[in-house]
C-alpha cells in the first residue's frame, strides 16, 4: 500500500499479494512539452484581456479606494524617499513588511501615481497566477487538459480577479505563495527521477538510509519565494511550516517507493538538514534582505530603536542594534495586530470570519457609488466593485474538499493530500485568532488551492485513459457544461467585479445571498 505522499505503485508480475519489492512507474512529469506550452500561453492571453481593460477604473475622485489608500502612496514614498523605505503619517506602524509594497511602487515607477500605476503588478500578478496554476495542475495531474481547465476556472474566479485590479498586497501573497508550491512539485519530481536512477544503479539500497539526492534547485528556489511571502505578509511563517513539512513527506514517501530499509531515518539523516536550510534559513535571509533600504536608511520606522524604545544593555545585546531595532519594531506591529480585536472594539460592517470563507458568504465591499452616476439607461445607477468568489466555483467547496479528504485518506492520493496542505497553509491558522477583526481579502491566497483542487476533481469525472470510450464522453460532456455555468456565472457577476453602471434593480439581482448585502 502506498501512503499519501506516494501515489500509484507498480506491482511486479507475479507478485499480486506480496508486499515486496515495489517501484512507482517511471512518470516524472507530463510529456507534451510544445502543447502545454501552447495551451498555457493562451490562457494567459485570456488572463491578461480580463485583468488589465479599463484597470485604471474605478477611483476615489482621482485618489487609490479602500486599503489601497494605505499601500499606494507607502509604494510611492519608496520611490521618493530613497532606499525603497515608506513612513506612514496616519499611524505610528507600517503594518506590513515591504515586498507587496516594492511591487506596487514599480507600477507606480513605470506609469506613475495613477490608477495604472497602482495596479499594473498586481495585474501582473494575477496574470502570472493563471500560468503557475495551469502548469503546476497539469504536472500534478499529467494532463494538459486537466492543467487547461484549473486555468479556465481561475480566469473565472471572481476573488482574484478583483485583487487583480486593485493595489493592495493579498494577489503578491497567493503568487509568491503558489510558486512556492509548484517548485516543491518541481521538486518532488526531480527527486523520484534521481532516486530511480540511483534504483537503476543498485544504489538506492546501498545504505539503509538511502541514497544522497544532490543539489536541489527547485527547493532552494521554494525558499526564495517563501522569503518574499513572509515579506509581503507576516501569515506567510504559517506557509512556510506547512511546505515544509509537505517536502519532507515527499522524502520520506520518496525513499520508501524505492526500497530504502529505513526511510524516515534516511530523511531525517539525508533530507532534514539541506530541508530545513532550504525552506527556514534562506527565507529567513531573504526576508531579512527585503528591509535592505530599511537597514541602510536613518529615518526608517524605528531604525534606531535601540537606545530610545529599548536599552542597549541585557541579555541580547550581544545581537547587532539593528536587528535588535527590527525585532523591536516588528514587535509593535504585532502589537497592533494582537489588539485589533472586536472585543477591543474594533467593528467593520464588512468584517468576516474564516468559516464563510470556504464558500465566501460574507464578500467585501470595496467600492460604491451610486450618486451621480449614469449610463445604465435607468434613471438611477449604480456602481461598484465587490470582493466575491464565482459561486459556481466557490460554492463547491465543503464537497470539493470533502473528497479531497477522502481520496487522501482512502485511496492514498498524494496529489490532493498536496493541495489541501496548500489550502490548509492559506486557510487554517486563522482559527487561532477568531477575535480578531478579519475580512474575505484574507482569503485571496485560497482561491488559487481551491481551484487546483476542483480541477483535479473534474479530471476524475473525465476519467483516466483507460476507461472506456463512453465513460470518458459522458464525464467529458459533464465537465464542459459544468464550465459552460462557471463561464456564465462570471458574466453575470462582471458589473459588480468591475463597476460597470447597472440600475438599482439589477444591483438587487447581483446580490443573490442577504449576507452579500
Amino acid at each position: 500500500m502506498s501512503s499519501p505522499l506516494t501515489g500509484d505503485i507498480e506491482r511486479l508480475p507475479g507478485r499480486s499479494t506480496s508486499p515486496a519489492p515495489l517501484r512507482p512507474r517511471p512518470d516524472f512529469g507530463p510529456l507534451d512539452t510544445g502543447r502545454g506550452w501552447m495551451v498555457t500561453l493562451f490562457l494567459t492571453a485570456l488572463a491578461a484581456a480580463t485583468r488589465f481593460p479599463l484597470l485604471n477604473y474605478p477611483t476615489d475622485g482621482h485618489t487609490p479606494v479602500f486599503d489601497e489608500k494605505h499601500y499606494v502612496p507607502q509604494a510611492w514614498q519608496m520611490l521618493t524617499n530613497g532606499l525603497w523605505i515608506e513612513d506612514n503619517p496616519g499611524y505610528p506602524l507600517v503594518v506590513h513588511p515591504p515586498v507587496g509594497k516594492m511591487f506596487i511602487a514599480v507600477g507606480e515607477w513605470l506609469f506613475g501615481y495613477n490608477g495604472w500605476g497602482w495596479r499594473f503588478s498586481a495585474a501582473v500578478a494575477g496574470v502570472v497566477l493563471v500560468l503557475l496554476v495551469t502548469r503546476i495542475v497539469r504536472r500534478l495531474t499529467r494532463s494538459t487538459m486537466v492543467g487547461a481547465i484549473a486555468g479556465l476556472l481561475l480566469v473565472c474566479d471572481g476573488v482574484t480577479f478583483v485583487s487583480s485590479r486593485l493595489g493592495m498586497l493579498d494577489i503578491f501573497m497567493a503568487v509568491l505563495m503558489v510558486g512556492a508550491f509548484g517548485c516543491l512539485i518541481a521538486d518532488r519530481d526531480q527527486v523520484r527521477e534521481r532516486l530511480a536512477r540511483a534504483d537503476a544503479e543498485g544504489r538506492s539500497t546501498a545504505t539503509a538510509f538511502g541514497p544522497r539526492l544532490g543539489v536541489r534547485w527547485w527547493r532552494f528556489g521554494a525558499g526564495v519565494l517563501l522569503g518574499l511571502t513572509c515579506g509581503t505578509k507576516w501569515s506567510g511563517l504559517f506557509v512556510i511550516v506547512f511546505f515544509t513539512a509537505m517536502t519532507l513527506g515527499f522524502d520520506v514517501a520518496a525513499r520508501r517507493a524505492y526500497g530504502v530499509a529505513r526511510p524516515w531515518a534516511g530523511t531525517a539523516v539525508r533530507d532534514l538538514g539541506p530541508t530545513l536550510y532550504a525552506t527556514v534559513l534562506i527565507p529567513v535571509g531573504v526576508y531579512l534582505a527585503t528591509y535592505a533600504g530599511w537597514f541602510a536608511s536613518e529615518t526608517g520606522v524605528d531604525r534606531y530603536a535601540v537606545g530610545h524604545r529599548v536599552g542597549t544593555g541585557g541579555f541580547w545585546s550581544f545581537v547587532p542594534d539593528a536587528l535588535r531595532s527590527l525585532w523591536t519594531y516588528s514587535d509593535q506591529v504585532l502589537t497592533f495586530h494582537e489588539t485589533l480585536t472586536n472585543s477591543a472594539g474594533y467593528r467593520h460592517p464588512w468584517e468576516s470570519k474564516p468559516w464563510t470563507w470556504p464558500m465566501g458568504l460574507r464578500p467585501m465591499l470595496y467600492y460604491i457609488d451610486d450618486q451621480h452616476v449614469s449610463g445604465c439607461g435607468a434613471a438611477k445607477c449604480v456602481k461598484a466593485v465587490m470582493l466575491l468568489g464565482t459561486p459556481a466555483i466557490w460554492w463547491l467547496a465543503f464537497p470539493v474538499l470533502g473528497w479531497a479528504l477522502w481520496r487522501t485518506a482512502v485511496r492514498r492520493d498524494w496529489r490532493y493530500a498536496a493541495l489541501l496542505v496548500g489550502y490548509g497553509a492559506a486557510f487554517l491558522p486563522w482559527f487561532g485568532e477568531l477575535d480578531r477583526q478579519m475580512y474575505y481579502f484574507y482569503a485571496v491566497p485560497l482561491a488559487p488551492f481551491l481551484v487546483m483542487l476542483l480541477a483535479v476533481v473534474l479530471g476524475d469525472v473525465i476519467g483516466p485513459a483507460a476507461a472506456t470510450p463512453e465513460r470518458r464522453k459522458t464525464g467529458l460532456l459533464a465537465v464542459c457544461i459544468y464550465l459552460a455555468v462557471v463561464v456564465a456565472n462570471f458574466i453575470w457577476i462582471w458589473p459588480i467585479l468591475t463597476a460597470m453602471p447597472i440600475s438599482p434593480a439589477m444591483w438587487q439581482q447581483e446580490l443573490w445571498l442577504p449576507s452579500w448585502k
